[in-house]
């Protein structure tokens, strides 16, 4: 779409969240709502831009009479390149995920005890960061383990409707192995050990987004259970869902209520399937682009954390910073603004080509 057709979007978009009709349907006037604060950046940095322009003609024009505005006019021409710049990136074609929520996975891996307590820390990072920038955030499923980690957990992830950022625009590039480096609790010798920790991000579907057939399921019953493998639970309250034709199984016991876990397992499931259809459609129509975009590969290991240095090191774009401490508190604006960056350099660099 061009810009003419953004604003006219906006508009016919604003008159529609006017109506008190449209905010009967929650689901509705939320998709309106994020597509209004995803366009508002764009319309509102175009009228900006039609202002400074005029006000720029005017200076012009007085400093033709009095150098004393030919400062003003200066000031004014840099501002107008500015705007220009900044219009143009947020016009740039963007990822069609961008304004969805997300559904977090963090595993434990290489390291045993100390990879789980590590997938801990991880997940409290995230909730931290969610807490930080005003999402909200459902543990969906998890499995604790002895010491007090996670062997595995998920988390909904999610924006309000008046941000003009989704959560997938910051968090699809947590995707991958997550290294530690650091003198495990476990450890009485104080060395240092390496573990790994794997972290799955996919956008939440919709139901409008992947269809799932109920005769393509397999669902079963059993009770939940607890670190150590004790069961936590005297029903068959926990759930686990087969698709049969791409053998995806989620599972999900978190909740007390069988009907509950199940509809936490379909949306996993539908986010799982949703990821696997993008997927398999970027590998038919764009292989050789994937080889250009290696730096935010979201599947190769991301990210080191170094606990003996604070240090953390992102090696997709070579981001490295030694506020480790702060970063694992929640403060992880800097090191997603850096992937966030290097995918803009990247989209304009395609458009420009194209």
């Amino acid at each position: 779409m061009n810009l003419d057709e953004l604003i006219s979007e906006y508009a016919g978009i604003e008159e529609r969240l006017a109506d008190p009709s449209v905010h009967a349907d929650q689901n509705l006037a939320r998709k309106l709502g994020k597509r209004y604060a995803e366009l508002r950046p764009i319309v509102e940095t175009h009228r900006e831009l039609a202002a400074t322009e005029d006000d720029l003609a005017a200076a012009r024009e007085l400093a033709a009479e009095d150098e004393a505005f030919a400062a003003e006019a200066t000031d004014l021409e840099r501002h107008k390149g500015d705007l220009e710049e900044r219009l143009r990136r947020l016009l740039v074609p963007r990822d069609p995920n961008d304004a969805k929520d997300v559904i977090l996975e963090v595993k434990a891996g290489e390291g045993g005890e100390e990879s789980a307590l590590f997938a801990g820390d991880l997940l409290r990072m995230y909730l931290r960061y969610a807490e930080r920038v005003g999402w909200k955030t459902e543990v969906l499923d998890s499995h604790p383990s002895d010491l007090g980690g996670y062997k595995d957990v998920t988390v909904a992830v999610k924006a309000k409707g008046s941000q003009e950022e989704g959560v997938w625009t910051r968090l699809k590039f947590e995707g991958g192995v997550h290294r530690v480096q650091r003198v495990p609790a476990t450890e009485s010798q104080g060395r240092i050990h390496t573990s790994a920790v794997g972290v799955l991000v996919t956008p939440e579907a919709e139901d409008v987004d992947v269809q799932i057939d109920p005769h393509d399921l397999r669902i079963d019953v059993y009770r939940s259970s607890g670190p150590g493998g004790q069961s936590v639970n005297t029903t068959d309250s926990a759930v686990r869902i087969t698709h049969l034709p791409t053998g995806v199984v989620v599972s999900c016991q978190n909740e007390k209520s069988q009907l509950q876990n199940k509809d936490q397992a379909l949306r996993i499931l539908r986010s799982r399937l949703l990821a696997m259809a993008q997927e398999e459609a970027d590998a038919a129509a764009a292989a050789e682009r994937k080889s250009q975009v290696r730096t935010v590969d979201r599947s190769e290991r991301v990210r080191t954390y170094n606990y003996p240095e604070n240090r953390i090191s992102d090696h997709r774009v070579g981001y490295k910073a030694y506020n480790l401490d702060q970063v694992l508190d929640g403060d992880l604006h800097n090191v997603t603004q850096a992937l966030v960056d290097a995918e803009m350099e990247r989209r304009l660099a395609e458009a420009q080509g194209s």
